[in-house]
């Protein structure tokens, strides 16, 4: 009898219980094809993770279960799912339910939910005790398919491994090495997962499962989800570790099985998901790491796997919510041909529209770089001129603006500019992008209601210096298919500008990107104050004064586009300043 476990490595909808059952069955029988004994999926598989409010609803725990444990599937499946309160006024689990045979008895005796997850995380993007009831006790499914297996739940995993920032009360992974020491002997313990993705994501889960591997002494095995869910994105490269330390990695951003033959690294194989919508970007192999490799060959592939990722949030945004086309304002700098590159990779070049919008500060190379940008993607493409509209309001309301603040002028442009793309959106039916980047949102500098509008904002998590690496890889990827370069060299090279004055730059405003950049990773990931900032060598009075601007636009933030989120610290759900305070960054 074989001994193959296969990890049906998902993208599901949230909340599209019959979709995501299909999407199990078909990638259930993918898993049976090629030799799995046994099928896993990730993290609330059915449901789709997060579900969010979702969960507050009994009667969608009640549907999402009773979908889970009844799946056609040619193999038994470890199905994660929402799982009913075990008593009254108790939240419900977040679980694991058997389909597909009924030969399965978990640790609590029964023949139906096999587990339930025991840490429950409340940082950064996760609040999982608003929703769930932690479990006690760890997972066992014994003669699954002549298996016996331990059944952990994502963050059941990290604590033996030290990456949780708090210790909990309990370690899963040592309660199933204390039961192997009481003579309870497993063939490989398995973890559902939805660990959500940033960059360098994964040399965590390779610690991650090492060190389970080891202390349990057989086979650790995680299913991870793949794609975009709102801001959050699952980068999928599912694993499987060894005692000894070899480990093998599915791709990332695409669905697919990852066959474990758990006797056998060598025989691991990936079956790509035959499903038409299927996430299917990236490297199509799985990655093989001998026990001494420490998987840092990945920082190597850094930008290649941003730009995946990017594509893959709005790829997923828009099939998940039914939304067919893109249109974005094309100004000719690197944000909105990145955008632009990034919306033609996740829709198709005929379902974005690309809009040049000059006033009377723009010059002849800004709209000559906008077209480059839009016929080298194939991309339909449009010139309007918002200089008329411009005067006609400085017409109507000239009295106020003379009097007033001169960016009060300015910022008609971004909200003619930005009124002009919603009508194309609300007209034809497209959802508009906003273009910015993080550097200049932690500075406020975008307009609300002008070139902040939009339904998605694709860069919103990419700092500046990080999208002129976006454009040399969209770049590089067109010449390698015989076709144009879609961010010319003037869109790389001229200084970076809102175009909203005469002869107007960035720098006027902001420090050089490079060192913005610095700063800004240094407090918002880092989370140094500003005069550990200084110490690393950054003036201190420009520190000041970024992070006294990151304080004031807080207001922006709280406005912004749902945005990808690709580090380990983005602005939305893992960011949580205060919107009105007064901290003097000087002291």
């Amino acid at each position: 009898m074989g001994r193959k476990i296969g990890l049906l490595q998902i993208d599901p909808t949230v909340g599209d219980l019959t979709g995501n059952a299909q999407r199990l069955e078909q990638m259930a029988h993918l898993a049976s094809e090629h030799g799995a004994n046994v099928g896993v999926t990730t993290e609330l598989a059915i449901s789709g993770y997060p579900p969010r409010d979702l969960l507050l609803q009994d009667e969608f725990i009640r549907l999402a279960q009773q979908s889970a444990s009844s799946l056609q599937v040619p193999i038994p499946v470890l199905v994660g799912s929402p799982i009913e309160a075990q008593a009254s006024r108790q939240l419900p689990g977040n679980g694991v339910v058997r389909a597909g045979s009924t030969d399965v008895v978990s640790n609590d005796g029964t023949s139906h939910v096999v587990a339930r997850k025991q840490l429950l995380p409340t940082y950064d993007v996760f609040d999982e005790a608003r929703y769930f009831q932690p479990d006690n006790r760890s997972g066992i499914a014994r003669t699954i398919a002549h298996l016996d297996l331990g059944v952990t739940v994502c963050e059941d995993a990290w604590q033996a491994a030290g990456l949780t920032p708090s210790s909990y009360s309990a370690d899963p992974i040592e309660h199933l090495a204390e039961w192997g020491r009481q003579g309870v002997q497993l063939d490989a313990t398995v973890n559902l997962s939805a660990s959500p993705y940033h960059a360098d994501k994964l040399s965590s889960r390779i610690h991650v499962c090492r060190t389970a591997a080891r202390i349990l002494n057989h086979p650790f095995l995680l299913a991870n989800q793949v794609g975009g869910n709102d801001d959050l994105l699952f980068d999928g490269n599912s694993l499987v570790a060894w005692p000894d330390g070899r480990v093998v990695v599915a791709p990332a951003w695409q669905e697919g099985v990852l066959v474990v033959d758990i006797d056998d690294p060598s025989k691991c194989v990936w079956a790509p998901s035959l499903s038409e919508d299927a996430l299917c970007i990236g490297q199509d192999k799985l990655r093989h790491l001998a026990a001494d490799d420490k998987g840092h060959e990945y920082d190597k592939d850094l930008l290649e796997d941003l730009t995946d990722a990017v594509v893959t949030g709005l790829f997923d945004y828009c099939r998940k919510s039914g939304i067919p086309s893109i249109v974005l304002g094309l100004s000719g700098g690197i944000d909105s041909a990145v955008a632009a590159c990034v919306a033609v990779a996740a829709v198709g070049a005929d379902n974005v529209t690309g809009l040049a919008m000059p006033s009377r500060h723009s010059s002849r190379h800004s709209i000559d770089d906008a077209r480059h940008t839009a016929e080298s993607l194939g991309i339909h493409f449009d010139t309007i001129p918002i200089d008329s509209f411009h005067s006609s309001v400085e017409d109507s309301i000239g009295e106020v603006l003379s009097t007033g603040h001169p960016v009060a002028s300015e910022n008609l442009q971004a909200r003619l500019r930005g009124l002009l793309v919603m009508a194309h959106a609300n007209a034809q039916g497209h959802m508009a992008i906003a273009t910015g980047n993080k550097s200049e949102l932690a500075q406020g500098y975008c307009t609300l209601y002008g070139d902040m509008a939009g339904g998605y904002a694709p860069l919103g998590d990419l700092y500046k210096m990080q999208v002129y690496g976006l454009a040399d890889i969209f770049n590089t990827r067109a010449e390698h298919q015989k076709m144009v370069p879609p961010v010319n060299q003037s869109s790389r090279t001229k200084p970076p500008c809102a175009k909203l004055a005469p002869d107007q730059k960035d720098e006027d405003s902001l420090p050089p990107y490079d060192v913005l950049d610095g700063i800004l990773h240094s407090h918002i990931e880092e989370r140094l104050d500003a005069q550990d900032i200084a110490e690393k060598g950054f003036d201190r009075a420009t520190v000041v004064e970024v992070l006294t601007r990151l304080e004031r636009s807080e207001h922006k933030r709280w406005q912004m586009s749902p945005a990808p989120r690709v580090s380990s610290r983005a602005f939305g759900q893992g960011w949580r300043r205060p919107l009105a305070s007064r901290h003097d960054w000087r002291h």
